[in-house]
């Protein structure tokens, strides 16, 4: 043991005869010397008890503990009688003491412990809740209070007054002990120079300070407490500046100008009157912005979300009015809304709350691109029939069924359809347009970007004024369907109603709603983060989606959340802050107020036009599907799966089905996933048209791609089967017969740890041999599952053939690299397979190496199970165990991190070279490439190697797990070499036999 302490390399290199390191130069392995010497290293594995090691102190840190708890012993013993005196003046008038005007440090833990002690044991006694009083600690200080114990004189004044005084405290008055509360609470009012203190050192913290007063005055203390930190938009407000507002204002008067009209369209989606989808909308923009995540409102980069009734939500809480009204007739739409609306916010609010708001990333993209674009398409066919003014059926049953009864319907087409129809065209022709002179003319293409953007506000003016003309005369009878009496102002002001068979009646239709509320608002933010450079933080924007849906409702709004259109508008626009949302706010209140008489007018067919027009651009574009095939197939199909349940069921089912099944295909790729069996193969790097070997390392050394001492080839290993797409004309070779490499794909768990290891079984009977071929005296002594050779000669001869050529199981590697965590199921299943192939191959053993184990807890589970180590032969042969390690140089001016640091330096200085020499010297190295490379290698490495130094080396993996590998390359030089050595053991047992007998005759 002392001499492998003192030299492992030398004992490796010498006694067992193998190489410590690919790389340890020829001349010392000649000499029988090791340029590395190190220190044995025998690894722990991880107990139990470590579990637990942060979290259960030790005796030292308890006995502290214990001690701190009661701080009196620290100095009960120096007590003495002017420190009485002054406890007993203190204690009388009050209090504890003021640490920075005594020059002493508090002990804030210490602190809640007494405080919290205090509390528990006071309501034995009948006392309440009680804490530090900061007048009477005045006193007490002022007093010349010197210890604690002066807490103890004035618990008997207490006493006192509470056993001789009771009789004279019948007589005092209420009014007397108000104003005493009165006045000593005087002292705590914040004097307003201290304020403007607030203001000269931190506009923002005062702004904060006020908003925390104002809470507290008009709800409670702890709401007032709470509020402070509810608001972001502290964050920012204090630099609000001339800039900003004038980029607020173009962007919040632009979307309003389009919110208004979408706003009533979206309230007609969700079987509403229009006036509602102004409500939410004026709400949605009102309330966001001050909840909005702080990474949304990056100064002069961000934007504001445009929180909106949107038309895939809107259909949902549309259809869910529909059922529960036909099932309850009793609530109103409205309220069946914003109850609605009420309880998915509150849902919301507390995913937010609690910091999930990573639960989106289960929704894959594919999903969501799935469900928006069944959903558009399902809107849009709903739409057509109000457009074309064909009536006479339901618009709210599965899509296929709307379409086919709108194609039978033509023939009853009316007047809408003109307005409809005509609109829609519009729409289109003018983006076309704006879209091309906005390349044609470039200059102009903010200009273009604005007509554009306006066009759907122009568009149902337009249709609003030709409504007008034709119905003025004709309001109780119009020649087509308008949208009719919009009432002023908010006329639902109120507590929504919420009771117990309201709220069951839409139950089962709540995951929806949640799914819809949130996936498109959190996919609208991610979008627009990625485009601006900053990153949403999908808990708070859950925040600020619940508040929003919250209190919405109070003022007639119903479900609402991120617009993507409406969003994409205000980005370009040039939107600086989340106070556009209150620009945009004040818009559709002016149409609440100013312009409800108009919209009195606005045909219904140019609305389902808009909408048509809106939710065109939710579908997914053909080449943007060609991307998903050519990426995912499989997730291409899983699209139009989700789009086919969405058109020919409802947008409910389609989400149900994207969602489950992506959650499907997730599960199965881990149940079903195997792993790879690795073939080796050398390769070398080249550069221009040669191949990096020892006359090129001086140029290669240069780019930081190879040391000096570094050989140029290199083994690698590859899928067997070329499964990673390289080249099939790379021949892959076996390690060595009988010796299989397996490199796990997708983790090794209890899912996919019986896949994987029957795929490895398999494969590893299918390319081997019995080491005992099984023989029975009776055809019935034969496993019903073993059918054994054929009964025919011929064909039985030609299995004995096959099998023959096969070699016998050595040795597995397992590449454990996409390994990170087993379970005991997984590590029960690699223990059957070890013991099944342990049949398979006796009297032999077959060794089990690792590489690549990432995870110490890993190693201690595969440690436990009996890996990591030798297994005796079945034959009790015993043959010299070759232990192969890998050695990391560490320390001295020799190591490879002094050496790599001198070759970073050096290539710091040589890039400083032009490129025309790296060339020259390049070309000369190629036209002498024909003398011979042994002598310039060997002279090479004679240059480099430092005969006789010494570098200290440490072992990398502990000498008590030999079988636990740092790379590939190790375990396969260790499986070969004591394969190598087993058998020469068995040839020199057999000899021993043979001269044993001879000897013998």
């Amino acid at each position: 043991m002392t001499s492998t302490r003192i030299k492992i390399g030398h004992g490796l290199a010498k006694v067992l005869g193998i190489k410590l390191q690919e790389n340890e130069p020829q001349e010392a392995m000649l000499r029988g010397e090791s340029v590395i010497s190190t220190q044995s290293f025998v690894e722990e594995q991880p107990t139990s008890a470590e579990w637990l090691a942060e979290l259960v102190p030790d005796a030292e840190f308890c006995r502290k503990y214990v001690k701190s708890l009661f701080p009196f012993v620290n100095w009960i013993g120096y007590y003495n009688v002017g420190w009485l005196i002054g406890d007993l003046v203190a204690g009388i008038t009050v209090g504890a003491s003021f640490g920075r005007v005594n020059n002493y440090q508090v002990d804030p833990s210490q602190e809640f412990v007494a405080i919290g002690v205090t509390n528990i044991f006071a309501p034995f006694l009948g006392g309440f809740p009680s804490t530090g009083s900061f007048s009477r600690t005045a006193i007490k200080s002022k007093a010349g209070v010197k210890t604690p114990f002066a807490g103890v004189i004035t618990g008997l004044v207490v006493l006192l007054a509470i056993y001789a005084l009771t009789a004279v405290f019948f007589y005092i008055p209420s009014a007397s002990l108000s104003a005493v509360i009165i006045h000593a609470v005087g002292d705590l009012i914040t004097p307003p120079n201290t304020v403007y203190g607030f203001w000269r050192v931190s506009p923002l913290e005062c702004i904060i300070f006020f908003i925390g007063v104002f809470v507290t005055i008009f709800s409670s203390i702890e709401n007032g407490i709470y509020a402070t930190s509810l608001f972001p938009f502290v964050n920012w407000i204090g630099y609000y500046n001339v800039g900003w507002l004038i980029g607020d204002l173009v962007a919040g008067i632009t979307v309003g100008a389009v919110v208004v009209p979408q706003g009533m369209a979206y309230a007609l989606l969700a079987n509403l009157d229009p006036e509602f989808g102004l409500y939410s909308s004026f709400m949605g923009v009102l309330i966001y912005w001050f909840f909005a995540t702080s990474k949304d409102i990056t100064i002069g980069l961000s934007f504001p979300l445009l929180f909106q009734p949107v038309a895939v939500l809107s259909t949902v809480v549309g259809n869910i009015i529909s059922r529960t009204r036909d099932e309850f007739p009793q609530y109103a739409p409205h309220e069946i809304a914003s109850a609605l609306a009420i309880i998915s916010g509150a849902i919301v609010l507390f995913i937010g709350l609690i910091r999930m708001g990573w639960i989106v990333n289960v929704i894959s993209l594919t999903s969501l691109s799935a469900f928006m674009t069944g959903s558009a398409i399902s809107i849009a066919v709903g739409q057509t029939p109000t457009m074309m003014g064909i009536k006479g059926f339901s618009t709210r049953e599965a899509t296929y069924k709307v379409f086919i009864n709108t194609l039978k319907g033509l023939g009853r087409t009316k007047m809408d359809a003109a307005m409809g129809l005509s609109a829609l065209t519009m729409l289109y022709v003018i983006r076309s347009a704006c879209s091309y002179a906005a390349k044609r003319w470039p200059a102009r293409q903010r200009l273009f970007f604005f007509l554009s953007t306006l066009r759907t506000a122009f568009v149902i003016l337009l249709y609003t004024m030709i409504s007008w003309l034709v119905n003025m005369n004709r309001r109780q009878h119009p020649l087509f369907k308008i949208l009719g009496n919009v009432p002023r102002g908010f006329q639902d002001v109120g507590v929504p109603r919420m009771d117990q068979g309201l709220i069951s009646a839409f139950a089962s239709e709540l995951p929806a709603t949640v799914i819809v509320l949130v996936i498109e608002h959190i996919a609208i933010s991610k979008s627009f983060g990625r485009v601006n450079n900053y990153q949403i933080d999908p808990s708070q924007e859950f925040v600020a989606i619940g508040v929003t849906n919250i209190f919405a409702p109070f003022l007639g709004g119903f479900p609402s959340t991120g617009s993507f259109s409406r969003t994409a508008i205000k980005s370009k626009a040039g939107v600086k802050t989340p106070f556009a949302g209150v620009i945009t706010g004040l818009v559709v209140l002016l149409a609440i107020y100013a312009l409800t008489a108009v919209f009195f007018y606005i045909p219904s067919a140019s609305l389902s036009a808009v909408i048509i027009h809106a939710v065109g651009d939710l579908i997914t574009p053909p080449n943007t599907v060609y991307g998903f095939w050519r990426v995912s197939p499989l997730e291409c199909i899983i699209f139009f799966i989700g789009v086919f349940v969405t058109v020919f069921s409802s947008i409910e089912n389609g989400i149900y089905a994207t969602v489950a099944i992506s959650a499907a295909m997730l599960f199965w790729r881990i149940l079903r996933g195997r792993g790879r069996i690795l073939g080796k193969v050398k390769i070398h790097s080249v550069i221009g048209d040669h191949v990096i070997g020892e006359d090129h390392r001086q140029i290669v050394g240069e780019y930081g791609t190879f040391d000096p001492q570094d050989n140029a080839a290199r083994n690698v290993f590859l899928p067997v089967d070329h499964g990673d797409g390289s080249n099939p004309e790379v021949e892959l070779d076996n390690p060595y017969p009988g010796i299989f490499i397996y490199r796990f794909s997708e983790g090794f768990n209890y899912p996919n740890a019986a896949h994987s290891l029957e795929y490895l079984a398999d494969y590893i009977f299918a390319r081997t041999r019995r080491t005992n071929l099984e023989t029975f005296d009776k055809l019935a002594d034969r496993p019903w599952n073993d059918p054994g050779p054929s009964r025919k000669a011929t064909k039985a001869a030609a299995q004995r053939h096959a099998v023959e050529g096969r070699p016998t199981l050595k040795a597995v590697i397992l590449d454990f690299s996409s390994v990170n965590n087993v379970d005991i199921t997984s590590v029960q299943q690699l223990i059957d397979v070890r013991n099944q192939l342990d049949r398979y191959a006796s009297p032999d053993v077959v060794d089990w190496h690792i590489a690549c184990i990432n995870n110490r807890w890993t190693k201690r589970a595969l440690a436990a199970a009996g890996f990591g180590y030798p297994t005796e032969s079945h034959s009790g042969m015993q043959h010299r165990w070759r232990s192969i390690f890998s050695v990391a140089e560490i320390g001295g001016s020799d190591s490879a991190a002094a050496v790599a640091e001198k070759q970073a330096n050096q290539r710091e200085f040589a890039s400083q070279l032009s490129r025309a020499a790296d060339e020259e010297a390049a070309l000369k190295l190629a036209d002498d490439e024909d003398e011979p490379r042994k002598a310039s290698g060997s002279a090479d490495r004679r240059t480099n190697v430092h005969v006789g130094t010494k570098r200290r080396g440490v072992v990398v993996h502990g000498l008590n797990r030999p079988l636990f590998h740092v790379d590939l390359t190790s375990a396969m030089q260790s499986a070969i070499a004591n394969v190598e050595a087993r058998e020469e053991h068995v040839q020199a047992q057999i000899q021993d036999k043979v001269q044993d007998s001879s000897t013998t005759h």
